[in-house]
């Protein structure tokens, strides 16, 4: 049996490089026929000159790369890609929408990394698969662990949802702390390496919100029956409860790998050495903490805003996306970010929030209110 083709968006980022090396462990199964970046050209052309894929994208493509696609295009190109019956999307942010709602409507299998495009727009991600067939399998490993748990459960009904969260490197920080937090520290996340753009999510649980949502559009679950709870050892990665009060829960060593080899094979189980397997002696006891939502605001906002619906959830992630950013480059502080977050959902949430349009403008409306508040911090 042939390769299936597999699209990696994002292919020179945290996840597409662990991507690529699950891969390399399964060469007699899977393939890359297409990979994108968005500025990585150093990276990317190794990677090229490895895999010799049939489709090469680079986003914001410098000069001299005709034989590379430029552009944003270039993402919904490889999601169609005629030989990828696989789009492993880990693009990073709202842009990877419209490569999700490609390739769902063309019928490939979808290996989700991006959450956004289930915070976004999870209505229309659901329409693009009913329509082209498409087929959508989690990449998080909170949602891995989650549909795993599922598939052993004979369809059984669910009562909860417990999602874990590491608790970041300020878990144990006082409040009051948090004002001094610099971007160093918070790019020091405690369990895993990301992306800066995801650890800083990981730091304010931002990404617990985000998480939260994706995991109501996944598996239909209503958000009171979802929750958070904290767990630093970053071992189990989600739990399930049932009717009858059984739990059933996912473990495993925090590796992207795990639950990316799970997405391409899904629902069959491939054998892999390649990452370390968990030893609960070694490993030693597992600990679960209550949020400290007072600490860690950008949580209740995130769920609020997924209980809203509309353009809400949108408002949120485009908001954030620009907190973070101007976290990163000196124009907000640490604890700014919920607060730009609240400030825009208090004056962008009642955009409408219908079509992929309405859900572009609020997005547009969103990081525009953060700018101006960072803009009126830049000349305080």
């Amino acid at each position: 049996m042939a390769p299936l083709g597999v699209a990696v968006l994002g292919s020179t980022g945290s996840i597409g490089t662990a991507t690529l090396r699950v891969i390399a462990r399964h060469r007699e199964r899977f393939q890359p026929v297409a990979l994108t970046a968005f500025s990585n050209a150093a990276l990317l052309a190794d990677q090229v000159r490895e895999w010799r894929p049939a489709y090469v994208g680079l986003v914001d493509a410098p000069a001299g790369r005709e034989a590379w696609r430029g552009g944003a295009d270039c993402l919904e190109e490889a999601a169609t890609h005629p030989e990828a019956q696989i789009v492993l999307n880990a693009v990073v942010g709202a842009a990877g929408l419209r490569s999700t709602l490609a390739a769902l409507a063309a019928g490939k299998r979808v290996a989700l990394a991006n959450k956004e495009s289930l915070v976004v727009g999870g209505a229309l991600v659901a329409e693009a698969a009913r329509r082209g067939g498409g087929e959508l399998v989690p990449v998080d490993s909170e949602h891995s662990a989650i549909l795993q748990c599922l598939a052993s459960s004979g369809g059984r009904p669910v009562k909860r949802l417990v999602i874990t969260a590491s608790g970041g490197p300020f878990r144990t920080w006082p409040t009051e702390r948090l004002d001094a937090v610099t971007v160093a520290d918070a790019l020091q996340h405690p369990t895993w390496r990301m992306g800066r753009k995801i650890t800083i999510d990981s730091a304010t649980l931002a990404n617990k919100a985000l998480e939260v949502i994706e995991a109501h559009h996944l598996f239909g679950v209503p958000f009171d029956q979802i929750e958070v709870v904290v767990h630093p050892q970053s071992i189990v990665h989600s739990f399930v409860e049932f009717a009858d009060g059984s739990v059933l829960a996912q473990l495993g060593v925090p590796s992207m790998e795990l639950p990316i080899l799970y997405a391409l094979s899904h629902p069959e189980r491939l054998d892999d050495g390649g990452v370390t397997r968990y030893d609960p002696v070694a490993t030693g006891p597992l600990q679960f903490e209550a949020v400290r939502h007072d600490a860690f605001p950008a949580l209740a906002l995130g769920i609020a805003a997924g209980r809203a619906g509309g353009s809400a959830p949108a408002v949120f992630n485009a908001a954030n996306e620009e907190a973070v950013a101007a976290f990163l480059d000196g124009g907000l502080g640490f604890t700014a970010i919920p607060e730009a977050i609240g400030e825009a959902l208090d004056t962008c949430s009642d955009l409408p929030g219908i079509s992929l349009d309405d859900l572009l403008i609020a997005d547009a409306a969103a990081r525009r209110c953060v700018r101006e508040r960072v803009t009126a911090a830049r000349g305080a």
